[in-house]
């Protein structure tokens, strides 16, 4: 059993260090930073099942870090959810294949309803019409599932939470969130209290620092 667990875990750190790095990364960064925080629109996630809770857990997680987002279901979009959606938005799409029918029927009704929204793709297939015509398309490597069956997604999944938080923390970098912005977001619990401790030892370590006259060290994210 033992033998098992650890086999899983090397192969889906493998599946991680496998990751394409390419220049869509930067390109999603550049559309999500103007389409939300100079145009003031919202990050628009979806996806279908295993990848729906994925995109719903990135939503969030961008929520959290100072960049507006939510999650639309893509069952409910058509059923009035779909009115979320505004002119400014960038759709964040989420479909391994890249042939799921209710993420392809989404993208067409939001680029109906106002057209010209960017749409950005994850998935594990560049050859579909989706990935195609996305603005821009990240490449999760196509992973094997680890999945003794090679059908469920496990692999697949970690792969885009991975990239998730990959562009989550490149966000936070480039509009320079802070352990203050974090706290005005996060009243209650452990993280809201972490999140003003360090806010407060930033500011102490900054009065320090002017009254010597020295650089405050950096709480920049790396």
């Amino acid at each position: 059993m033992k033998d098992t667990i650890r086999k899983v875990i090397e192969h889906e750190a493998q599946a991680i260090l496998n990751i394409p790095v390419k220049d869509d990364f930067v390109k999603a960064i550049e559309i999500i930073y103007r389409q939300v925080h100079e145009k003031k629109g919202k990050l628009v996630a979806s996806g279908m099942g295993k990848a729906g809770q994925i995109a719903a857990n990135i939503a969030t997680t961008f929520s959290s870090t100072g960049t507006p987002a939510v999650f639309l279901h893509p069952s409910d979009s058509q059923h009035g959810d779909l009115g979320v959606v505004q002119e400014n938005d960038v759709l964040f799409f989420i479909s391994n294949s890249g042939k799921t029918r209710e993420i392809i029927e989404l993208v067409e009704l939001a680029k109906r309803l106002h057209q010209g929204l960017p749409l950005i793709l994850i998935s594990s297939n560049p050859d579909c019409e989706m990935a195609k015509n996305a603005d821009a398309f990240i490449y999760t490597g196509n992973p094997k599932e680890v999945c003794p069956l090679g059908l469920t997604p496990t692999t697949s999944t970690t792969i885009m939470t991975v990239i998730g938080d990959a562009l989550v923390v490149s966000m936070m970098n480039k509009i320079g969130f802070t352990a203050n912005d974090y706290a005005k977001r996060h009243h209650g619990g452990y993280l809201g209290d972490k999140s003003r401790e360090k806010a407060k030892a930033k500011t102490e370590a900054e009065e320090r620092a002017q009254t010597k006259g020295t650089e405050p060290d950096s709480y920049r994210v790396s």
